[in-house]
């Protein structure tokens, strides 16, 4: 099937150009006649008894960036498009429900398959019969192009609707099915825990560090089980895994060496060329991995990638109220060429442009150690930087500014600059922990800033109520049990840093209010849509902890922490719901929630406390707070007895708090497990040993 290749990127604006995402604003000049997501699209559809077209992507996205010019900058698709379907866009991170239901049907249908773009074909009452993801414009390699699938797809719905009709509704009955999904009541115990470690380590690459081949993503919950696990057995090799895959990824081109932060994954196997989005999620996670990492073996070389990685959020990631953006992208225009991008094109660098910025010799050892003089080391003939030799790091340090400032004239990757409560959440915590640990104010003050801000713009007062997103001044979406989910955890984290009553009694409100939009009182979990979503035909679970922990991973933690501060039975009897209905994937697929067995790990182990009776910026108190959380003790919380509005707040959930006071004038460290607490300890020393 030939159309014509006729573009069109600057047609006039169709209904996206009213949109506030960046990923729907990329295609508001479209020939495609695009709607968002919502009742006037569906309507149409109804109306005009034709199938909808619904593409599912993100802006920072290359592949979704190659297939919109492909095809949805053609006009002769355009064309076909608005013929036959109702063309339908959406943000997988505005609406990760949509993205997730659907999603879904394309892996089923095609045996596992499915990224994005995400290219899915349904019925007018949104039930889908076809689904993939990229596809060519034209015939290719075998794979049909997208026109002809297209004009295929129309036949079908011309002379074989209601056998579509029919084969949807099943489609659906089958994912209800699956999201109705129940536990079983098989035990849980340390030998579950035992047997993941061992599949994970079955998987592990011996010579560049990872679990699995390439294309290499980090897995930041697969480090954090690994590190709890050698915590409980004693065990070295976990955490020698870790620690050697935490050292490839930070030498690897997966590591922008120049700038800091992480890429979202790389192509090989040795963490080398990386496809360079940058994503906030990863960054956060990423740093917390790092952090952890410090914590067991005192390497200054993980605290200093914790500093790198949180330098680069601070500096280029955050808005100018505090909060966190989502991401930046892969592409980058080509600097000199009008209108031409290319992936990678702002990180990476040829031989000759590091001699005439280094000199000839500096450039050539400069070049060694880098990699730049191996023919392996290309991204579109251009080369990425990666320590690869003795030395690298001084030549780094000692080079950095020199080749920065060069990088700082090329044009800059396109910056999602939505703000995502869930991924606030992430990096609310990752800031939150490295205060906690490596004592950087500013740390804290990014955190602080960060939770104000989702406070102040994405969160309704009177309702209780989260939204998804916020951009350009409009907050919008409803937010979805992740976004609880990683804010309760982050302001949990913030709690743990500055101990401000407000910020536990918000994260216990924000608790509550999950449990009654998303909490499935019959079979446990969470639905990742609230109860009165109405745009969604089916409520799913996150069950599975990819590139985002599940929301319902993540919320076992915040149970198990919220049960060890307030004393309250019902948080752990939520948790070991939760357990209940993972019990099948913690036993069976460990692999696909590492997160949830880290949980599962901290629920085996009664509740540790240790509350700090001090004032809250008194010296002494400091000493203990920093011996209570420099070490990596994953199964405690810390609390503060201040002697105010803090204490007062702890002990309304436990009255034996109010009796916790300093000890001879100086600050004192109560130890309790299972609410059960020993002789108060004034020493720090004492307090790292106590454990």
């Amino acid at each position: 099937m030939q159309v014509s290749d006729a573009h069109t990127p600057q047609a006039a604006a169709n209904r996206l150009v009213r949109e506030k995402s960046p990923y729907l604003i990329q295609h508001a000049h479209n020939p495609v006649d695009w709607y968002p997501w919502g009742e006037e699209a569906f309507a149409k559809a109804r109306s005009e008894n034709k199938p909808i077209f619904l593409s599912v992507g993100y802006s920072t996205c290359h592949w979704c960036h190659v297939m919109a010019h492909e095809a949805f900058e053609n006009v002769g698709i355009a064309q076909l498009l608005n013929r036959h379907f109702v063309s339908i866009k959406v943000d997988r991170e505005e609406r990760p429900d949509i993205d997730r239901l659907y999603m879904a049907y394309v892996q089923a249908v095609t045996r596992g398959g499915g990224g994005w773009p995400m290219s899915v074909w349904l019925t007018p009452d949104l039930k889908p019969f076809y689904g993939g993801t990229y596809f060519p414009s034209e015939d290719s390699y075998g794979r049909p192009g997208f026109a002809r699938v297209l004009e295929s797809l129309a036949g079908a719905w011309r002379t074989a609707r209601p056998q579509i009709e029919t084969a949807s509704s099943e489609v659906i009955r089958q994912l209800q099915a699956h999201a109705a999904e129940s536990g079983d009541d098989a035990t849980l115990d340390d030998a579950v825990l035992d047997h993941a470690a061992a599949d994970f380590m079955a998987s592990y690459d011996p010579v560049y560090g990872g679990f699995g081949g390439a294309p290499k993503f980090p897995r930041p919950s697969v480090y954090s089980f690994l590190l709890r696990h050698h915590v409980r057995t004693g065990e070295h090799q976990s955490l020698d895994r870790v620690v050697h895959t935490l050292r490839s990824l930070a030498d690897g081109g997966i590591h922008d060496q120049l700038g800091g932060g992480f890429h979202r994954y790389a192509t090989d196997e040795r963490w080398l060329v990386p496809h360079f989005e940058k994503m906030l999620y990863d960054q956060a996670q990423l740093a917390c991995a790092y952090l952890e990492a410090h914590q067991m073996t005192g390497d200054p070389f993980f605290a200093g990638t914790v500093r790198d990685i949180l330098d680069y959020v601070r500096r280029d990631l955050t808005g100018p109220e505090g909060q966190f953006y989502s991401a930046e992208d892969a592409d980058s225009p080509v600097k000199g060429l009008s209108g031409e991008t290319a992936e990678g094109a702002f990180y990476t660098w040829t031989e000759s442009d590091v001699r005439a910025i280094l000199g000839e010799e500096v450039g050539r050892r400069f070049g060694a150690a880098l990699g730049l003089d191996r023919m392996d080391n290309l991204a579109g003939n251009r080369h990425v930087l990666a320590v690869s030799s003795a030395g690298a790091r001084d030549l780094l340090a000692q080079h950095r500014d020199a080749l920065l400032a060069v990088r700082a004239s090329r044009p800059r990757p396109h910056l999602d600059d939505k703000a995502v409560t869930a991924w606030n959440g992430l990096m609310i915590s990752a800031f939150a922990r490295a205060y906690q640990v490596l004592g950087d104010g500013a740390y804290r003050e990014s955190a602080e800033r960060a939770a104000a801000f989702v406070r102040l713009h994405l969160y309704e007062a009177e309702t209780g109520r989260l939204h998804r997103r916020y951009r350009d001044g409009e907050a919008a979406v409803g937010g979805y049990a992740e976004d609880y989910a990683f804010l309760v955890q982050g302001i949990l984290d913030l709690y743990e840093a500055n101990f401000d009553p407000a910020q536990l009694e918000w994260a216990l409100a924000l608790q509550k209010k999950q449990d009654a939009l998303f909490l499935d009182a019959g079979d446990g979990g969470y639905f990742s849509s609230a109860a009165d979503a109405t745009d969604v035909l089916v409520r799913m679970k996150e069950t599975h902890d990819g590139a985002e922990p599940a929301a319902n991973s993540v919320s076992a933690l915040n149970l198990l922490r919220l049960g060890a501060i307030t004393g309250s039975a019902e948080y752990r009897k939520r948790a070991a719901g939760l357990f209940h209905l993972f019990g099948r994937r913690l036993r069976k697929m460990p692999e696909s929630v590492p997160q949830m067995l880290a949980a599962l790990a901290v629920s085996l182990v009664a509740p540790c406390q240790i509350v700090i009776a001090g004032d809250r910026d008194a010296d002494d108190t400091r000493l203990l707070l920093r011996a209570a959380q420099h070490p990596f003790w994953p199964h405690q919380v810390v609390l503060l007895a201040d002697g105010g509005a803090g204490q007062a707040l702890l002990a309304a959930y436990q009255p034996a708090i109010a009796r916790m006071s300093k000890q001879g004038g100086r600050a004192a460290a109560y130890v309790c497990r299972d609410f059960v607490c020993r002789e108060p300890v004034v020493d720090a020393e004492r307090l790292i040993r106590v454990d």
